[in-house]
């Protein structure tokens, strides 16, 4: 390596620790759940994992899995167009598409894979991709891979939706794009304003629902089902590593002529190795779970509210609103590192979050409940939130 280089790679690492942004990674030594054990075995409060509904751990799954892996062995090793299909996959898209209401849907590795291969397998020069300010950063590489012409309108601001559907008229094809719920804010795209104007100007809508399809909405379908529009969806993406277990593996749920072209066409699923057979087997199970009971969506709705209510109690500033995200609000990086620090030291595990991953001058502690969490676990969270300040003050 150039020494040069090299020098200039060690003052940039310098710089992101003394201005609060360098981002360290805890080694856990224990599975994912609401109490993890760090390396020296000590025993940690996790308010840091998209682990909604508590399933990451949860024995079902793990059975499901070990008896998937069992019976259908450890990986594909292959694509799926050659030998990396099995029949609990297309089992697995069959239901996932009946669950979420649409026509198809296939599987990739992840939905940043997802994301990353539809604009390009379905769009060209002549059509318009308008996507919100605030989408995940997988859509902005994803239409960035793409000949479509790019328009970006404020976030969930229908004023300027509206002005770039008028500037982009004389496009082909037309597509709105916006996650279902902002992950660094909590906050809900407002789907059906979005959906009435895609109507009025003749535009495709496609959602990135990862942080609420399993919990959100009417059987855990997620934002579109919420806001009761899931029929003028026409392109669904989605994680099963959040709150449909935490493993791994994404999806697109759509018409059904969208998933035949994507097999043929989307490069991260034409090049990328199957899902996991041990991982579809666990899928299966978690869509069994959610459609015997709401139980854990319910017992999530109850932490969230508890968590908000006693935080706003103690004067901390949070974003409104009612998502398993709650953004603890500090503004100053360094500030909202060094309460993490203090967290963590004193048995709490949240993450401080700051530029670039949200604008300069909002940094945050993002706090994400679970369905497994206690109200003792909140109580404790809440608890360490006090400390930390008053040890900053």
């Amino acid at each position: 390596m150039l020494e040069s280089f090299r020098k200039d790679l060690s003052n940039r690492v310098l710089e992101m620790r003394e201005t609060g942004v360098f981002k360290p990674e805890r080694v856990l030594a224990s599975p994912q759940g609401t109490r993890v054990r760090d390396s020296s075995g000590r025993e940690i409060l996790n308010l840091c994992a998209n682990n909604y509904l508590g399933l990451a751990d949860d024995e079902r799954l793990v059975e499901a899995a070990a008896k998937t892996l069992h019976d259908r062995g450890f990986g594909m090793a292959s694509v799926r167009f050659i030998c990396g299909t099995q029949d609990i996959h297309r089992e697995l898209e069959t239901r996932l598409a009946d669950w979420l209401r649409h026509e198809d849907a296939i599987l990739f590795p992840s939905c940043f894979d997802a994301n990353g291969g539809v604009f390009e397998a379905l769009f060209d020069d002549q059509d318009a991709i308008i996507s919100d300010a605030l989408n995940h950063a997988s859509i902005i590489d994803g239409v960035r891979l793409c000949k479509a012409k790019r328009y970006r309108y404020a976030n969930r601001d229908m004023s300027e939706l509206e002005a770039r559907l008028k500037e982009s008229q004389e496009s082909r094809y037309r597509v709105i794009v916006t996650d279902g719920v902002f992950s660094m804010d909590g906050y809900y795209a407002p789907l059906d304003a979005i959906c009435d104007l895609a109507s009025q100007y003749g535009a495709l809508v496609m959602v990135d629902d990862s942080h609420a399809v399993g919990f959100v909405g009417e059987g855990g379908r997620g934002t579109p089902a919420r806001l009761g529009v899931e029929d003028r969806i026409d392109i669904l993406t989605g994680t099963l590593g959040k709150a449909l277990g935490g493993a791994s593996g994404g999806y697109i749920a759509g018409r059904r002529e969208i998933v035949e072209v994507l097999k043929q066409r989307a490069r991260p699923y034409l090049f990328s190795n199957s899902v996991a057979p041990a991982v579809v087997g666990a899928s299966l199970a978690v869509l069994d779970i959610l459609s015997s009971s709401h139980e854990l969506r319910d017992r999530l709705e109850h932490n969230a509210k508890r968590f908000r209510s006693a935080m706003a109690t103690q004067r901390f500033d949070l974003l409104p609103g009612e998502h398993a995200i709650v953004p603890v609000m500090f503004g100053d990086a360094l500030v909202a590192s060094k309460m993490a620090e203090h967290l963590w030291d004193s048995g709490v595990y949240a993450v401080a979050f700051s530029y670039p991953v949200v604008p300069h001058g909002q940094a945050r502690i993002r706090v994400q409940l679970s369905a497994a969490h206690s109200d003792a676990d909140i109580d404790k969270a809440v608890d360490g939130f006090v400390a930390a300040r008053a040890a900053l003050s």
